[in-house]
């Protein structure tokens, strides 16, 4: 069963009718003949998805960012990478299985492959405090990433979180440190690493695997310093005018390209990546292999040395509007 986001109610409406007709007609015994009925629905459909995704306001490619069907981190590292072997802990608290990674093969090239994991349905979304990360995730991530640079093996985040969890534990143990450290250890790697927003690119809990030699944004995904319900509550008082915090944040993935936040778009399917899995986990590999071998030939004194400048010249642009 699809789940539908709010603006998409009337396709919701058109797309069921259509699925009641093809239903009715498996079931009845009179020689109906309801297909016709049921294409025509299909085109409507079609015309309706196409207005409803030909230009999208910054607020709702936040909604469609944080779709439940879309393609999560588990998705990507079963679709993307073979001979993964996951590995927990930080060595020091627990494990946080708000972040999963290990070493993997993507393709022929051993990796090391991190990311956030939200969780598909109730249960799993608690056991992985919906992406939210503590700092033992951080420290997982660290770790991770001290061993992909000690054997030369590049280093591929998948992002997708609202921002770091924020409870009192977590605050106790170092969040903000934690998270700062794992920035650090982004910057100092001497492999190629490369970040990919699948989602949500939410707060510091983002710029923490984000910070990277090429950051690549799925074409409807976010990339924000806050969220636009923080961002309203915080400016007018109101979580209500998140559509028009959504607009000044410019946390799209085009608008971020101008900025050169994002270096690389990727394509998905009309509707989103939910609506078309494999094309997305296609359209992402791709993209993947093509910066691994333009990365792969850069030496790691090299690769750090532009990494740092790119941070460092990043503001330097101005958006084109």
């Amino acid at each position: 069963m699809k789940n539908y986001l709010e603006f998409e109610k009337p396709l919701a409406e058109i797309e069921g009718k259509a699925a009641e007709l093809r239903a009715m007609a498996e079931q009845s015994e009179d020689d109906v003949d309801v297909e016709k009925e049921a294409a025509a629905l299909d085109k409507k459909a079609d015309k309706m998805l196409k207005d409803l995704y030909k230009d999208l306001t910054p607020w709702r490619k936040c909604q469609v960012a944080r779709h439940a069907d879309r393609p999560h981190c588990s998705d990507y590292i079963d679709a993307l990478f073979t001979e993964y072997t996951p590995l927990a802990g930080d060595r020091n608290f627990a494990d946080d299985s708000a972040v999963m990674g290990g070493l993997a093969r993507f393709g022929d090239q051993p990796v090391v492959v991190i990311g956030h994991e939200k969780g598909k349905d109730t249960n799993s979304r608690l056991h992985h405090n919906f992406g939210m990360a503590r700092p033992e995730g951080y420290r997982k991530a660290i770790r991770l990433m001290e061993m992909a640079d000690r054997f030369g093996l590049p280093i591929i985040t998948l992002v997708d979180t609202p921002g770091a969890f924020p409870g009192k534990g977590a605050e106790e143990r170092g969040q903000s440190e934690a998270i700062a450290r794992s920035t650090e250890k982004c910057l100092q790697v001497g492999v190629p690493l490369i970040s990919i927003i699948i989602g949500e690119g939410g707060s510091g809990g983002a710029v923490a695997f984000a910070s990277a030699d090429r950051l690549v944004m799925l074409e409807h995904s976010v990339y924000s310093v806050i969220s636009p319900e923080g961002c309203a509550s915080i400016l007018w008082k109101d979580a209500e005018k998140m559509r028009e915090a959504a607009e000044a944040l410019r946390l799209t993935a085009q608008d971020l390209k101008k900025l050169g936040v994002a270096d690389v778009i990727v394509d998905e399917p009309l509707g989103g990546a939910q609506r078309d899995k494999d094309a997305t986990l296609e359209n992402v590999r791709v993209a993947i292999d093509k910066l691994l071998k333009d990365l792969s030939k850069t030496s790691g004194k090299d690769l750090i040395t532009a990494r740092r400048k790119k941070f460092l010249d990043l503001g330097s642009k101005s958006l084109v509007a």
